[in-house]
């Protein structure tokens, strides 16, 4: 007769959590950063604001992004002109477009990620769907994209809403545990983000939306995660070795987001580099220790961006060196900040590099690497990578 603890033994897989496949994906509407400004103060008919509109330009030339995309067009903006009013009720309108939107574009990136595994779909057991842009409606994103992807009714699905930019770390930490713990399974991780929740013409006493607009672009990613790879037919990418999550100490109010009628306003503080610099080294100490790792340099680099100013603060506090993160500011380059999809673009950006000099997955030849993800709260979360040899 066997026991509950054979039962659950019988259950758990014998080797870590691994990457197998990634997709990615963005709307057709390229947006060029040089010209937004003139674009953005156009279409919010705040042309009058020359000020506020310098003062934007500037936000724009050190914000260290080249394009975007963007689901929002300006023929759209015509349809909505609530949109573009920094005040106006605009929350019905703008939930309509997202709730159909933000599930497509997850099926573009997770349709890239099964093609790449190259198992068939029904073989993928979990789903775990992640936005914060997505809006909140029952049955969920999750819900929406097991239809449009065509996954079994039986698969297991979770939903992860409003949790910001460092939830494709949260993501991962969630993929990890349903894999060790479940033999044989095979989860699908989706984070799928459009901003037009956050799209609001220029206001003088809310620096955060400014930020947001600079900044903020839209995406999705999409991983799929498992244990004992098939020889042969699975090829695996990163073995996921470890994964924590952490609030900053004296963070509280550091960034903030608010759904109201005019949709979700985005506050925080100039002091939000320097709290994340200020705690980086805890979260590295405490996760590279058991690995007798103390140079960080010695290791790959997948960080959320955030903006140019986090950027700058952890290269400076840990001496990192110039090439270090950069997988991570080609992505900001390329496509801007989109919150939890972001480290996923990452992720994908730094194997594709480093596809043709067979140094593993990360184009260094180094076997460890962090995945950071960072976000309101503020949390951190730390995930510890395996670069697996190709």
């Amino acid at each position: 007769m066997a026991t509950v603890n054979d039962f659950r033994k019988a259950q758990l897989a014998e080797g870590p959590a691994t990457v197998l496949a990634i997709g990615t994906a963005t709307p057709p509407n390229c947006v060029d950063q040089s010209t937004f400004p003139d674009y953005y103060f156009r279409v919010t008919d705040s042309e009058d604001k020359t000020e506020l509109k310098e003062k934007f330009k500037r936000m724009c030339d050190k914000s260290m992004v080249n394009t975007r995309y963007m689901h929002l067009t300006e023929e759209l903006l015509k349809d909505h002109p609530d949109f573009c009013d920094y005040k106006a009720p605009s929350l019905d309108a703008r939930q309509e477009v997202v709730v159909n939107e933000v599930p497509k574009l997850g099926k573009e990136a997770a349709t890239r990620a099964i093609k790449e595994w190259g198992q068939p779909k029904s073989k993928i057991t979990h789903l775990i769907f992640c936005t914060m842009t997505g809006g909140v409606d029952m049955p969920g994103a999750d819900y929406r994209l097991t239809k449009l992807l065509g996954l079994c009714p039986s698969v297991k699905r979770y939903m992860m809403y409003q949790q910001g930019c460092f939830a494709g770390g949260t993501a991962l930490r969630l993929a990890k545990d349903l894999a060790e713990n479940n033999k044989g399974a095979r989860v699908l991780v989706v984070c799928s983000e459009i901003m037009v929740f956050t799209f609001q013409g220029p206001n003088e006493t809310n620096l955060g939306s400014l930020i947001s607009q600079a900044l903020f672009g839209d995406g999705a990613g999409a991983v799929i995660v498992g244990s004992d790879p098939i020889t042969g037919i699975e090829k695996p990418l990163f073995e996921i070795a470890s994964a924590a999550q952490t609030i900053v100490p004296d963070s509280d109010g550091a960034i903030n987001g608010h759904y109201r009628e005019v949709g979700l306003t985005i506050q925080l503080v100039k002091e939000v580099p320097g709290l994340i610099s200020k705690n980086i080294r805890k979260c590295l100490i405490e996760a590279f220790e058991p690995l007798g790792i103390t140079d960080w340099n010695k290791i790959f680099w997948i960080a959320q961006p955030g903006g140019p100013a986090i950027l700058d603060q952890i290269e400076k506090v840990l001496s990192l060196e110039p090439e270090k993160l950069k997988s991570t500011k080609q992505v900001l380059w390329d496509y801007g900040n989109m919150s939890s999809a972001t480290v996923l673009f990452i992720m994908d950006e730094m194997r594709k590099a480093s596809a043709k000099d067979g140094k593993g997955t990360t184009g260094e030849g180094l076997e460890w690497g962090v995945l950071f993800g960072f976000g309101p709260g503020l949390t951190v979360e730390t995930v510890v990578l395996h670069s697996v040899p190709t």
